[in-house]
C-alpha cells in the first residue's frame, strides 16, 4: 500500500508519525552544522518546503519537555534517514539545544495594531511553550516578572521588541545551553503591510525585534530564518556581520528546498507514473538553485496524489492558488511599452536580460523596472538560464520556468486587460461596425492592441478572447461566439436585438507578416461564404447580415467587409 501524500502539512513530526510520504531532507542539519553559519537568511519561493525544513530542524536539535517537565525524545522521528548515517559528529548534536521557533505569517492583517497583535500573540505563544522555565529557579523574580508579562501580551512595546533576545537568554539560564532561533516567513509581514500602507510601522518593529536577537544576543547558539526575498535596505539587519545569506544563486544547500530531479523521477516511479515525468517536467520543472534543477515541490505532490486517482487527469497550476500574485499585478500594471514587449517575449517563451541585485526592498519597487524584474526572479516567476558580468555588475538571462507559471502570466494579463476595456469607452467602435466603416473600426482595434500585451503569438485565439471582450458590451447586439452555423463555426456573431438592424458575422484571421493581411481578409470571407455561416440567421429571417473578415499581424488589423 503506497504512503499518502501530505498535502499542506509542513509539521515534520506529524508526517513522521502518520507515515506520509517523506522526501529525505535531513542532511540540511549536517550543512548547517559544518558552514557554522551563526544567522542563515534562506530566501526560497513560497511553497518550496522552508516551513517543513524549520520544522525538522526543530525536531533534531531542540532539547524539549512536555508541559509536565518531561524531557522528549526527538530521535524516533530520524529512524531511517540520512541524518543519522552522517557520523556521530551531528548524531550528537540531536536534542542538545533549547529553540525558540516562530512564524511571522500571522502578521498579514489589515492594519499595523492588528499585525502587531498577532505576532505577540505568536510570540506569547512561543513564551508558553517554554513555561517550564518560568517555573524554575533558573529565573529571578524581576525576570519571572518579565516573562509572564510577554507571555500573557501585557508588556509594552519597548518590551516586546527584546521579546526574543530575552526568552533565549532565559532559556539559556535553564538549561546551560545558547539557544537556536528559527524564524519562518520574515518578509510576509514586509510585503503585506506594503501593500496595505502601513511600511514604516512594521519596519520599525521587525528590525527592533531582529537587532536584538541575531545582533547583540550572547545567548544566541545559531539562528535561521527564511522568506522570499532578502530586505536589507530598511536596516533590518544592520550591522549583522555574522549574517550568511543564502539565496537562489547560492550552490549552497541547492537541493534541500524544492525537489531534485533524481527525488521527483523516484517518487513518480513509487506511484507508478514513470510515464507521466515528461508532463511533470514541462509543468513543474524549470528552477535553477545555483547550479541545481529544482522542480516545485507544492505543485509536484500536488499533481502526484491527483494522477494516482485518475490517471488521465490533465496538470493544475496549483501554484498559483497558494502564491501571492500581487508582484505581477504590480509589474503588468505599472508597464511601459518596453516593458510590454518583454512579458510578450517571456510568455512567447524567449529569455530577457536584466541586472540583478539580492539588496531590493518593497519601498523601491517603483523606482526602477529592474527591481520589478527582481521582485519576479527571487520570487519563482522567473528562472534564471545563465549569468554574466560587465562592469562588476551582474546580468541574468530570465525566462519564465514552466507551463505552470506561464498560466499565472496569461490569466493575470487577461484580467488587467479586462478591466482596462471595462473602463474604456467603446461607443466609436460600436458606431463604427453601424456606419459600416472599416478603417475606423482598424483604427478602434489598433487603439485597443496598443495597451493590450499579446502573448500568443501565432494564435489566434488571443485575439479572438480581445474581440469578444471588446463587443460583448454592445447594449443593442448579443454575442455568440463559435456557436454551430452552417457547415462550421463562425468566430464571432453579433446579433440584433431589433431584426431590422445589421447582424454581424466575424471571421478572424492571423498572420506574421503585415504585407499578407489583406490577403487574410479575403481567407477569412471566403471561409464565411465557402461554409454558408450566414444560412441559420437567414433561416430565422434576418436579412441584414454584413460579413466581417479581420486579419491581424502583432498590434495592427486590417478589416474587410461584405
Amino acid at each position: 500500500m503506497k504512503k499518502p501524500l501530505a498535502i499542506g502539512i509542513d509539521n515534520y513530526k506529524e508526517i513522521i508519525e502518520q507515515e506520509y510520504y517523506y522526501v529525505d531532507k535531513t542532511l540540511l542539519m549536517k550543512e548547517i552544522l559544518d558552514k557554522k553559519g551563526k544567522v542563515n537568511l534562506f530566501t526560497r519561493p513560497r511553497r518550496f518546503g522552508k516551513t517543513l525544513a524549520l520544522s525538522m530542524l526543530k525536531t533534531y536539535f531542540e532539547k524539549a519537555y512536555t508541559r509536565d517537565g518531561v524531557l522528549m525524545d526527538n530521535s524516533r522521528y530520524f529512524e531511517g534517514k540520512k541524518i543519522l548515517d552522517a557520523g556521530e559528529r551531528y548524531t550528537d548534536e540531536m536534542g542538545q539545544y533549547p529553540v525558540i521557533s516562530l512564524s511571522l505569517k500571522s502578521a498579514k492583517q489589515p492594519d499595523f495594531k492588528t499585525a502587531y497583535v498577532c505576532l505577540m500573540n505568536e510570540i506569547g505563544k512561543e513564551f508558553d511553550r517554554h513555561n517550564y522555565v518560568v517555573e524554575s529557579e533558573a529565573l529571578t523574580e524581576e525576570e519571572k516578572i518579565r516573562f509572564l508579562q510577554i507571555r500573557d501580551q501585557k508588556a509594552e512595546y519597548a518590551v516586546n521588541v527584546t521579546a526574543l533576545q530575552f526568552l533565549s537568554f532565559c532559556l539559556e539560564k535553564y538549561h546551560h545551553k545558547k539557544a537556536i532561533i528559527l524564524i519562518d516567513e520574515y518578509d510576509v509581514p514586509l510585503e503585506n503591510s506594503y501593500f496595505r500602507q502601513f511600511y514604516d510601522q512594521m519596519i520599525d518593529f521587525i528590525r527592533s525585534l531582529f537587532e536584538s536577537a541575531l545582533k547583540t544576543n550572547d545567548s544566541l547558539q545559531f539562528a535561521v530564518i527564511t522568506g522570499c526575498l532578502r530586505i536589507s535596505k530598511e536596516s533590518i539587519f544592520t550591522g549583522l556581520n555574522n549574517l550568511e545569506m543564502v539565496s537562489i544563486l547560492n550552490v549552497d544547500y541547492a537541493e534541500y528546498f524544492g525537489f531534485t530531479q533524481q527525488e521527483t523521477d523516484t517518487m513518480l516511479d513509487d506511484y507508478e507514473l514513470s510515464e507521466k515525468k515528461q508532463e511533470v517536467k514541462t509543468w513543474y520543472d524549470g528552477y535553477l538553485f545555483g547550479k541545481t534543477e529544482v522542480y516545485n515541490p507544492w505543485s509536484v505532490i500536488n499533481y502526484v496524489k491527483s494522477a494516482v486517482a485518475d490517471f488521465d487527469a490533465f496538470p493544475k497550476p496549483y501554484w498559483s492558488n497558494t502564491s501571492s500574485n500581487s508582484i505581477v499585478r504590480e509589474l503588468v500594471e505599472t508597464a511601459n511599452s518596453e516593458v510590454k514587449q518583454e512579458i510578450e517575449k517571456l510568455i512567447a517563451g524567449d529569455t530577457i536580460e536584466k541586472p540583478v541585485h539580492e539588496e531590493i526592498t518593497y519601498g523601491d519597487i517603483h523606482k526602477s523596472q529592474d527591481n520589478l524584474w527582481n521582485f519576479l526572479f527571487f520570487t519563482g516567476y522567473l528562472k534564471m538560464v545563465s549569468q554574466r558580468i560587465e562592469n562588476r555588475r551582474i546580468y541574468l538571462a530570465l525566462m519564465i520556468p514552466n507551463e505552470e507559471v506561464r498560466y499565472i502570466y496569461e490569466n493575470t494579463i487577461q484580467d488587467w486587460f479586462h478591466e482596462k476595456i471595462q473602463v474604456r469607452n467603446l461607443t466609436a467602435l460600436y458606431q463604427a461596425f453601424h456606419d459600416e466603416d472599416e478603417e475606423r473600426i482598424e483604427a478602434e482595434i489598433r487603439d485597443i492592441l496598443k495597451i493590450s500585451i499579446s502573448y500568443y503569438d501565432g494564435n489566434e485565439g488571443f485575439y479572438h478572447g480581445i474581440m469578444a471582450g471588446l463587443l460583448q458590451g454592445w447594449s443593442s447586439h448579443t454575442i455568440k461566439s463559435n456557436r454551430e452555423s452552417g457547415d462550421g463555426r463562425p468566430d464571432l456573431v453579433l446579433i440584433p436585438l431589433d431584426e431590422r438592424d445589421p447582424l454581424y458575422i466575424l471571421e478572424f484571421k492571423y498572420t506574421k507578416v503585415f504585407t499578407e493581411m489583406d490577403a487574410g481578409c479575403q481567407e477569412a470571407l471566403q471561409q464565411i461564404e465557402e461554409l454558408h455561416y450566414d444560412e441559420e440567421y437567414l433561416n430565422e429571417g434576418y436579412l441584414n447580415i454584413r460579413k466581417l473578415g479581420i486579419c491581424f499581424c502583432k498590434k495592427s488589423c486590417r478589416v474587410k467587409m461584405l
